[in-house]
């Protein structure tokens, strides 16, 4: 990938084109964005100029070999490292490279999500393993086979296990020569202090409405109206965008099915309750995931309509219509009970709690919490 194939992000781009022409480029860079930002895609295009063959003022060339090469992600000395779900192809990223190829030359503006989908995860979760480390390791031993640089892209750090954690930093503190760590992070807070300080931070801004709807019209021939309409829905997520262009009903799900669990709440049906909970039980646990953190922003959403700050959300229709319609029987003590409690159900979830029996708890509480005055 290319600086210029990059929408907006100018001033990043010239610090890093400035710290590769300057000799001033660290050995470890963080590149700090939110999700559906162009943090990985920058770091794309960095690994690709540091090991152009003919680099240009502004950008890399992209017609050598190094570039060719690069941008089909089969250069020799870019490895790269991401999260994988323990399946039967293996624990190590090195199994699925083919699969990590086609999934990120579709795109550079994707999320754990989409990645874990197509590889069929179902209810694995991602992570990096020890094992990895060690892949790690080895590969860093080796000599640069053509460019200047070897480069090790790690997607995701923040999902590395304790071993594996400690193994980069052990190697971020005696980095070999002419060694390039590229680390592409959305939460950088779950990372290790100990990285955080070997690493220099490169921050990534979300994307404008109008990046966005520029992206749109140009890469996929959206109309002015649409694209802009997408681009104010996504709020600045990349991803999230490409998802609702490629009318993904991923969104759309997600609220119907939080609109009925919420009604059920209300009107007190436990045993319909019962069944939502053995439908969440059987949802991949990305899914179950998604769900949690979709009624935790809808909340937040909540809240900033009782609030009277209706101008800073960015809804569809059918969710602006349940946020009006729900507030008035919530208050704002109503919302932070409720909001704890989806953040502590997404604590223990992750740590491979019961599904159904979270939901059902929370369905409980909830029930008795909307109708309780506070």
């Amino acid at each position: 990938m290319q600086f210029s194939e990059i929408i907006g992000q100018d001033e990043t781009k010239q610090l890093l084109l400035r710290a590769v022409q300057t000799n001033h480029l660290a050995h470890a860079l963080l590149f700090d964005g939110p999700e559906g930002s162009a943090n990985l895609a920058l770091a794309l295009a960095l690994a690709q100029y540091v090991n152009c063959e003919d680099r240009q003022a502004g950008d890399s060339c992209g017609r050598c070999a190094s570039c060719i090469k690069t941008q089909k992600l089969v250069h020799p000395d870019l490895h790269m490292v991401f999260p994988v779900a323990n399946l039967a192809k293996g624990k190590t990223s090195e199994a699925y490279l083919a699969d990590w190829r086609s999934f990120l030359l579709e795109s550079a503006y994707r999320t754990l999500p989409n990645w874990l989908e197509s590889v069929n995860a179902d209810n694995k979760q991602g992570n990096i393993s020890a094992e990895e480390a060690r892949n790690i390791l080895q590969k860093l031993s080796l000599k640069a086979y053509e460019g200047a640089y070897k480069i090790m892209l790690i997607w995701l750090p923040e999902l590395m296990n304790t071993s594996s954690a400690n193994a980069l930093l052990k190697v971020l503190e005696e980095p070999p020569a002419q060694t390039l760590f590229l680390l592409v992070t959305n939460q950088p807070d779950k990372l290790l202090i100990t990285i955080l300080s070997r690493t220099q931070r490169v921050a990534i801004r979300a994307f404008t409405d109008d990046e966005v709807a520029t992206y749109l019209r140009q890469h996929l021939n959206f109309d002015e109206t649409t694209a802009r309409r997408l681009a104010y829905l996504a709020d600045g997520n990349l991803a999230e965008a490409l998802s609702r262009s490629k009318q993904d009903t991923a969104s759309v799900e997600q609220h119907n099915w939080f609109a009925e669990w919420m009604r059920t709440c209300y009107r007190q049906d436990l045993i319909e309750l019962v069944k939502q909970a053995d439908q969440f039980d059987g949802f991949s646990k990305e899914k179950q995931k998604g769900l949690l953190e979709y009624s935790i922003r809808l909340y937040r959403d909540l809240f900033l309509w009782q609030q009277g700050a209706a101008e800073l959300l960015r809804l569809p229709d059918t969710e602006m219509a349940f946020v009006k319609n729900f507030a008035k029987i919530l208050t704002v003590n109503h919302i932070e009970r409720i909001v704890n409690d989806l953040n502590e159900s997404a604590y223990h979830l992750e740590r491979n709690a019961r599904a159904k029996m979270i939901m059902l708890d929370m369905s409980l509480t909830f029930s008795r919490l909307i109708k309780t005055k506070l």
